[in-house]
């Protein structure tokens, strides 16, 4: 199975599939949280959303309240958050488990063999066609030269 064809569940509560979700584009998957000293990243993952998403791109949004309860809202509350604090228009999935026995298989296929999710904002580039071409410790800003090269080299 390719990892776009992992379902997954949009904030919203509709089931899809990642490549349903993506519709052909590349994309950075992020697992966040909105009561983390790293929720200002949703600031620049906007930025990084609005200059490449014309380009075939897009931000996914992984909830996760993994990492101290630092993401304890309801789906409403986390859509209510991102819009209105930092603008939020990429998509959004649902509050999803990264690590452990309970650890979405959207994960599982992200990380490989990689260990766990450290923290929140950890950052995964996948290509439109699926494939995992690179991994970002959560303090990699969306802006940090070497993610920015690998999203304009996947372009």
């Amino acid at each position: 199975m390719s990892i776009l064809d992992i379902p997954v569940t949009t904030l919203a509560g509709a089931p899809t599939t990642l490549g349903e979700l993506l519709g052909g584009k590349s994309a950075l998957v992020v697992n966040v949280a909105s009561r983390c000293g790293l929720t200002p990243q949703y600031g620049g993952l906007v930025q990084l959303q609005d200059t490449y998403g014309e380009r075939g791109f897009t931000v996914v949004g992984v909830p996760c309240n993994q990492f101290m309860g630092q993401e304890p809202g309801s789906a409403e509350e986390i859509q209510e958050f991102c819009s209105t604090t930092y603008g939020v228009d990429f998509p959004l999935l649902e509050k999803t488990d990264v690590n452990g026995d309970t650890r979405h298989p959207l994960y599982r296929e992200l990380i490989g063999d990689g260990g766990d999710i450290q923290w929140n904002f950890e950052k995964f580039l996948v290509s439109a066609d699926g494939e995992v071409v690179g991994r970002f410790a959560p303090k990699v800003q969306p802006d940090d030269p070497t993610l920015v090269s690998s999203l304009e080299k996947m372009l």
